[in-house]
């Protein structure tokens, strides 16, 4: 489709993401894989890839250019800008992903209003008074606990659009008409839904839209107006500019339109899976192979981070891993100690392509056993 396309070059990116080459900590080799996976929104043939086709070529967002921006951001344009509290969890490092004090990897596509504001043909096009859009979609990377509706990587498209209030003032109608675009773009025009007031850190008002599917409500995603302190930080005079954006996450739609039972299909390769993986196709078992379990139980610091530790999990047992499941969390201190706590997980290990045998977990579970005394300073039980 014809759209006006805008590509970021961030040579802040490039250092750091050179430095990160020659960085062999496990912290840094995680990030140097999750970075180097494939983005799907990007890859022909993927679903994630046609949802983000069909929304670019709905006619209400027929005008809107496109904008990729870079995957390493700084806190300040992911946070500051954007209203987010000092104390907000997002910030946190058990949540995000750090390269340094100050960078990051991207949280979120919206950071998109910041390079975009910048680009001199739409600097150019506002001072002409002219209603500016723009879609960012690709990877984005948060700490999540682990099982089969939940990955650390995922893929979001975010889309806000300005217009300055002489010509219109945004109210909730338009957000509900955003979100109405962009659903019917994916699923067509025969949809049920609804409206909740919602909230998020740079709009308000706002309001999330849910849709009937097979007789349950599921949540489609969230808009809002854009906030005016908001647009003021990034230069637009809030008294003159209005605007609404949303933000959603991409892989909930795939698996919603096709009915995946696991979020990790939307990458195999196997090529069962891969030819079924068509919107509106309602996806068949290739056939439901069985799990191994392995539970593991350990003593550690009460300083100890649950998503830092799937994180090895995710290391060690790849794709493997389907679900992480907590069983069993106690303090004792006659037992353990002073600030002290036991952690009992059940390792759900299962793929989608292939029965596992024994012989190949246990050696996983294994290295999990010695690198979660060795990085956590646990003492296994």
């Amino acid at each position: 489709m014809d759209k006006n396309v805008i590509t970021i070059k961030s040579e802040e990116e490039a250092k750091l993401r050179k430095e990160l080459e020659s960085s062999t900590d496990a912290e840094s080799l995680r990030i140097k894989r999750y970075l180097d996976m494939p983005d799907l929104s990007r890859t022909p043939g993927s679903p994630i890839y046609e949802i983000v086709q069909r929304v670019l070529a709905a006619p209400e967002f027929k005008d809107f250019d496109v904008i990729e921006v870079p995957e390493v951001v700084s806190t300040e344009i992911t946070f500051d800008l954007f209203d987010f509290s000092k104390d907000h969890p997002a910030r946190s490092k058990s949540d995000t992903y750090y390269i340094d004090d100050k960078h990051i990897l991207r949280t979120h596509t919206t950071i998109m209003w910041y390079y975009y504001l910048r680009d001199q043909a739409v600097k150019d096009r506002m001072e002409r008074g002219e209603p500016v859009g723009a879609f960012s979609f690709g990877k984005v990377y948060r700490k999540d606990e682990l099982d089969n509706k939940h990955m650390n990587v995922f893929h979001q498209i975010d889309g806000w659009y300005l217009i300055p209030k002489e010509k219109k003032i945004i109210t909730i109608a338009d957000l509900q008409e955003a979100l109405l675009g962009f659903a019917r773009a994916i699923f067509g025009a025969d949809i049920k839904v609804r409206f909740n007031e919602d909230k998020f850190p740079y709009t308000d008002p706002s309001l999330e839209m849910e849709m009937e599917k097979d007789g349950q409500w599921l949540e489609v995603g969230g808009a809002g107006v854009v906030k005016g302190s908001v647009l003021e930080k990034f230069g637009v005079d809030s008294s003159k500019w209005n605007g609404w954006a949303f933000g959603p996450g991409i892989e909930r739609f795939a698996m919603v339109s096709m009915g995946l039972p696991d979020i990790r299909l939307l990458w195999s390769q196997d090529e069962r899976v891969k030819k079924q993986l068509k919107l509106g196709n309602q996806y068949k078992e290739v056939s439901k192979f069985p799990p191994i379990t392995r539970d593991i139980s350990f003593v550690v610091d009460k300083s100890f981070v649950p998503n830092d530790y799937f994180d090895l999990i995710r290391d060690l047992g790849g794709d493997l891993v389907e679900q992480v499941e907590l069983l069993d969390k106690y303090e004792n201190e006659d037992k353990f100690g002073k600030d002290k706590i036991s952690y009992t997980y059940r390792i759900v290990y299962r793929s989608n392509e292939r029965t596992l045998i024994i012989g190949e977990i246990d050696p996983i579970q294994k290295k999990i056993y010695g690198e979660t005394a060795r990085q956590f300073g646990a003492e296994l039980r």
